[in-house]
């Protein structure tokens, strides 16, 4: 499929999307949303994908937030499809079924920063900039950035987030645990690479499980996400690829996962 605003890569088994509007930071338009809709589709359909990393062009942004143009346009019925059309695109990130890397790679506010918090894990150059600052513009951040940024770093600080509009640094989103890590600017592709052969190695079936039970188990009480750890261990249990790692450790091999 063609697409005006994205691009699509394949390197071996990682997915790469690319937010490609260099010369408008990589702002979130319409267009580009229902775009990256469709392209982590396709990488959720693609079974010889098995890590996906999202990043913008250039070397300035990851994606400077929504496209203000069309942003001052809305009405109360326009803004809420608008929201719903974004954290559609969120949800389908977070709940893949294998792991998104946010490859943050300059600016990343307001819907830039909430398609990072959507990824499984984040890198980012230590020239980023993280932050919601939709209070500037006499909003509030409508694709899901109150809700995980209140679960990746404590309520406190998300609230003081969204309420000023404060932008992070790279190292500051670090400190906090908004980002994972944080390298140098000529360094996030072999990071970023480095981390997806990581998680290739790993068995599919049980990463699955892992980001389930961290993602869901967390949202319902305690007692029902152990329940649901409970189940998706005995799962594994089940599986060629426990039985292949628990070989491995006791021959002293490297163990060889094939999703089964």
């Amino acid at each position: 499929m063609e697409f005006e605003n994205v691009l699509i890569e394949k390197k071996g088994r990682i997915g790469r999307i690319v937010i490609n509007r260099p010369t408008k930071l990589n702002a979130l338009s319409v267009a580009t949303v229902m775009e990256l809709i469709e392209a982590f589709a396709i990488m959720k359909n693609d079974e010889s994908v098995g890590v996906v990393v999202l990043t913008g062009a250039g070397e300035k942004s990851f994606a400077a937030g929504a496209d203000i143009a069309e942003l001052q346009k809305l009405d109360p019925l326009a803004g809420k499809e608008f929201a719903a059309r974004g954290q559609g695109l969120t949800l389908l990130m977070e709940n893949l079924g294998k792991p998104v890397i946010a490859a943050v790679n300059g600016f990343a506010l307001g819907g830039g920063c909430e398609l990072a918090m959507a990824c499984t894990l984040r890198i980012a150059v230590d020239r980023a900039r993280l932050g919601q600052p939709e209070i500037n513009l006499g909003t509030i951040p409508g694709y899901g950035g109150t809700q995980r940024l209140a679960r990746l770093v404590p309520r406190g600080v998300a609230m003081e987030l969204v309420l000023t509009g404060r932008v992070l640094t790279a190292q500051e989103a670090l400190s906090l645990g908004l980002v994972n890590k944080v390298v140098p600017s000529g360094e996030l592709e072999s990071a970023v690479e480095e981390m997806a052969a990581i998680l290739l190695a790993r068995p599919p079936f049980a990463l699955r499980a892992c980001m389930e039970a961290v993602l869901h188990g967390t949202e319902v009480s305690f007692e029902e996400g152990l329940r649901l750890e409970g189940t998706l261990f005995a799962m594994t249990c089940g599986t060629n690829d426990m039985k292949e790692g628990m070989t491995a450790f006791l021959e002293k091999r490297q163990a060889v996962f094939t999703g089964r």
